[in-house]
């Protein structure tokens, strides 16, 4: 089964019910979603998009957007997520790598990537964007355009209008992709000279989406309140209703539409969860399931998610981009687990784990990508992250290549990081080494967030205490030289990880 054969038969089956509520509250019927990804699709095929066509996508998350990704993919199409705002030098070696012969972008993106006055208003707001309407394939020619949006000056004269595919014909298709074929390249890393990508097929996708459902009931009736994909795709499959808050939404109004959308289950990055609780501190009462992901979620923030929904489940879901959903564990779960490291749960059903010698978590199923682009298929991937099991669950133990070095002594700050952030008036703990160019050891900074309400005398006080306390918590080799307390960690991306380089370069100065 592929993943749009399986939206597609989902959509047949309720063509009444509501899909999908956009930011500003429109509704998308699942006959009318299932219609314009069929028209969308009919459109690209008559205008010639052809098996394996990769199409730049540059299309912030909407209705639409959704729309013309399940088009692409419906035609046989690859989405190629290559971020036109990583700055000129790395979205050229990205294009290079891809080779997309398609590129659809929003008519305010082409119009501002074009136009000299725009053009330079986004330079000196820090955003330096590519030409994309003079994009070419090479080789060969100028590439084809999708608009999203009405016309604007600097739009490439032949550009496809959604709207306008959205509303042609819609005919079934007479023949489907291939499952094992690329359906989608995220970037995710990388340099100029080598940037890399993940290839995932409708099939590695669709696996995907099943294990976030044998794991997080959904079916009709639900509502999930969420602006990510992954989980979004499952709630359409299961013909449940995607609530979608609108781009740049205000944490209280991500609240405030969660109550009157009724929203049964809600997904968000841990740190984005804490935004919305300072602005509301209890979440609707319809709220079943929270779930947490793409960061570790420290133990202050799924408290504090279990105070604020008392009568919902909170999950902390482990995934990379490679392979996704990988291990969900409830927050009970994790707050309970009093050993090193962070408690990830079992694996999901299909999903393969061993350890290397080293440590390093393998990992391998159903739902692992092709692989990266450029590169031979794989079988197994090496995640990086160091890991034990316990009693079959995973426990994250830190990353490789975050090690620090003192003395004999090799210290993984995520081995660590969840027991500090679990001490009192803690919310956050991170852990940085300094090079010390004479000894050639490291410096090792501890960073700790208090609570947004802490007294300024207890927030002085935190670093002796936390002298006091960690020789009971965490190794003598593990000891911090130095501690330093913050407003904030430094965050990067859309996912909001943790930017250890910015928070090393923080606690220099």
């Amino acid at each position: 089964m592929t993943l749009v054969r399986w939206l597609l038969d989902q959509a047949a089956r309720t063509p009444g019910a509501v899909a999908l509520v956009s930011g500003d509250g429109a509704e998308l019927t699942y006959g009318e979603l299932r219609r314009q990804v069929l028209a969308v699709r009919h459109g690209l095929l008559s205008g010639g998009l052809a098996a394996g066509d990769g199409v730049l996508f540059s299309v912030r998350p909407s209705p639409e957007s959704l729309v013309l990704a399940l088009g692409v993919v419906a035609a046989g199409g690859v989405v190629v997520f290559a971020d036109p705002g990583a700055g000129p030098e790395m979205f050229t070696a990205r294009l290079r790598l891809a080779r997309p012969r398609w590129s659809a972008a929003e008519s305010v993106l082409y119009a501002g990537s074009r136009l000299r006055p725009v053009r330079a208003y986004a330079r000196r707001r820090g955003l330096l964007l590519p030409n994309l309407a003079d994009l070419r394939i090479p080789g060969e020619g100028p590439m084809r355009h999708i608009r999203v949006g009405r016309r604007l000056p600097g739009v490439p004269r032949n550009a496809l209008s959604f709207a306008r595919l959205a509303r042609g014909e819609a005919p079934e298709p007479d023949r489907e992709p291939d499952p094992d074929a690329p359906a989608a390249v995220i970037f995710t890393s990388g340099t100029t000279a080598d940037p890399r990508a993940v290839v995932h097929t409708q099939a590695s996708l669709a696996a995907a989406l099943d294990l976030f459902r044998s794991r997080l009931p959904l079916g009709p009736g639900d509502v999930v309140h969420t602006d990510q994909l992954m989980l979004g795709l499952p709630t359409l499959i299961a013909g449940a209703r995607w609530s979608m808050p609108p781009l740049f939404c205000a944490p209280a109004d991500f609240a405030r539409l969660m109550r009157e959308r009724h929203a049964t289950h809600t997904f968000c990055v841990p740190v984005h969860l804490a935004e919305i609780l300072d602005a509301c501190r209890e979440l609707p009462p319809s709220v079943r399931y929270v779930l947490l992901g793409a960061a570790p979620a420290p133990a202050a923030i799924l408290r504090r998610a279990i105070e604020a929904a008392p009568s919902a489940e909170v999950l902390s879901v482990y995934a990379m981009t490679e392979i996704l959903p990988v291990a969900i564990a409830s927050a009970q779960e994790k707050l309970a687990h009093a050993g090193p490291g962070d408690l990830l749960g079992a694996p999901l059903p299909g999903v393969g784990a061993r350890l290397a010698g080293d440590g390093e978590l393998l990992l391998s199923g159903p739902n692992l990508c092709r692989g990266y682009l450029g590169a031979d298929p794989v079988s197994e991937l090496p995640t990086g992250d160091l890991a034990r099991l316990d009693g079959g669950r995973l426990v994250l133990t830190g990353r490789k290549k975050d090690m620090l070095i003192r003395g004999k002594f090799n210290l993984y700050p995520g081995l660590y990081e969840p027991a500090i952030a679990a001490l009192p008036d803690v919310a956050e703990a991170a852990i940085v080494g300094v090079p010390d160019p004479r000894t050639g050891d490291e410096e090792v900074v501890l960073a700790v967030v208090g609570p947004r309400d802490l007294p300024a005398r207890l927030r002085r006080a935190l670093p002796d205490r936390l002298r006091r306390a960690l020789p009971d918590v965490i190794d003598h080799d593990a000891l911090p030289d130095r501690i330093v307390v913050l407003d904030d960690l430094p965050r990067s991306g859309r996912t909001r990880k943790l930017d250890r380089d910015r928070l090393r370069e923080l606690v220099v100065r």
